[in-house]
């Protein structure tokens, strides 16, 4: 019952969504059209940590090479969005396959950091390459299909790819590759001695991951018409791990309401103060000290409250 009341929740939401357009309010698209590209990179990375428990420091390597890729093919080769767009996700899931073949060799600590060495020499890849990714001065004047030039009409593209792309991340984290993922979480050996592949299990989680966060970073590229290197830098990771942190890391729907929340957050601080890293600083706290499961874990903590 709980599944299929969220399902309806979910359908309720997306049809809301789709008749934002009708608001006439361009600022209201495009700030929905950026929660909704967050929302998947953040859930994207909850493959890892909620899932499979590894936190991964270099998680916007893969967002920014979904982005670079498919900014690129659009631009510089003129392919269509058709091509472009999931060549984009599949260079990003190859991307992650590799770096994962050789991040999955470690746990915890080591895992972390060599994500985040990683993460850092995709960033330094793309600084130094100038002649095709615009190095610091970033990649812009990207090549947009007539037909998405229009803001409401990016949106309602946006709002399907992330649907179909939260939809499918639901289905593999709720099926039996899913389920497998969570007993090597909780006890690693003891999934090991019941015949579970661990590394193996933990490097397509990798590639899941990777290959999802992806879709986002091509979306972000097309919806910012280019891509910059500070998409690619670790600050991108750590600002996408704190809204899986806020939402709550055990919880699918979780990082889907860290990410929203966090980045309206953000928008509205800097309307009114510079002060906004010292913001995230105050929340990453109060999470970490307050509130470890996140804001899903206060409300099932409030709602136990209620009914006792």
């Amino acid at each position: 019952m709980p599944s299929r009341n969220l399902g309806i929740a979910a359908i309720v939401i997306v049809l809301a969504l789709a008749l934002l357009p009708l608001s006439g309010s361009r600022y209201a698209l495009d700030l929905s059209t950026q929660v909704l590209i967050y929302c998947l990179f953040a859930l994207s990375l909850n493959v890892l940590i909620g899932y499979i428990g590894n936190v991964s420091f270099g998680h916007a390597a893969y967002f920014a090479i979904g982005g670079y890729s498919c900014v690129i093919l659009l631009t510089t080769y003129q392919w269509p969005l058709m091509l472009a767009l999931p060549a984009a996700i599949v260079v990003s899931g190859l991307a992650a396959a590799a770096i994962g073949y050789f991040c999955v060799r470690l746990t915890e600590i080591y895992f972390a950091m060599l994500t985040l060495a990683f993460a850092m020499l995709v960033w330094g890849v793309a600084f130094k390459w100038k002649d095709v990714t615009g190095g610091d001065d970033g990649f812009t004047g990207v090549l947009m299909p007539k037909l998405l030039e229009d803001h409401a009409n990016f949106f309602w593209f946006t709002l399907v790819s992330v649907s179909v792309g939260v939809a499918l991340l639901w289905m593999i984290c709720h099926s039996a590759f899913g389920l497998t993922l969570v007993a090597i979480r909780e006890n690693a050996v003891r999934a090991g001695f019941v015949g579970v592949d661990t590394r193996k299990m933990r490097w397509a989680a990798f590639t899941v991951a990777g290959t999802f966060a992806g879709l986002a970073g091509a979306l972000f590229g097309m919806y910012n018409r280019g891509m910059y290197i500070e998409n690619a830098f670790w600050t991108e990771s750590a600002q996408v791990l704190i809204m899986v942190l806020l939402g709550g890391i055990h919880s699918f729907i979780g990082p889907l309401i860290g990410a929203a929340v966090l980045y309206l957050l953000q928008i509205v601080t800097n309307q009114y103060t510079p002060y906004w890293p010292t913001v995230l600083g105050t929340i990453l706290l109060i999470v970490v000290l307050v509130l470890p499961d996140g804001l899903t874990g206060l409300a099932k903590r409030f709602r136990i409250f209620s009914g006792s």
